[in-house]
């Protein structure tokens, strides 16, 4: 039995699981911060802030579901894998990870900018709102890509 198939999708689920949960982290405490600071400031922006500050982590759950979906896939095989199908997991992986770990962290760096801005009084919730959502549109596509790589 060759095993370095399953070695390499074991390796692209971690991908998929471990960097966009870290980015999740990280994006969530950067916009956690900024609503703390800004609300010194303002108290009466918690609400919405807290909003703010937890979209980033949206990209750890769509890590965690790629590797829940993928670990079952493999998991369903019974570990017999082909090469190209542990290479798709791990591509998807990849992409899952590089893609989580980044969109969340600038996610929440757009986040913060519009908590301190709604600190300084201005009603910038719901535009915020929007221009936080462009980075999501990629961490989707990333878990999608997880999706269709998924061994069968």
């Amino acid at each position: 039995m060759n095993t370095l198939p399953l070695i390499l999708a074991y390796i692209g689920v971690a991908l998929m699981l471990i960097p966009s949960g870290v980015g999740s982290a990280i994006g969530t405490v950067l916009a956690g911060n900024a609503t703390v600071a800004a609300m010194k400031k303002n108290p009466n922006i918690f609400g919405s802030s807290m909003i703010l500050s937890a979209l980033p982590s949206t990209q750890g759950l769509y890590g965690f579901a790629a590797f829940f979906l993928n670990l079952g896939a493999i998991n369903g095989l019974s570990g017999v894998l082909t090469m190209n199908q542990a290479l798709a997991v791990l591509a998807a992986g990849t992409a899952m990870g590089v893609v989580g770990l980044i969109s969340a962290i600038k996610q929440a760096q757009i986040a913060a900018n519009g908590v301190v801005e709604m600190s300084n009084g201005h009603n910038v919730f719901s535009k915020t709102l929007v221009l936080a959502v462009f980075p999501e549109l990629y961490a989707i596509l990333a878990f999608a890509s997880c999706f269709l790589a998924m061994p069968s």
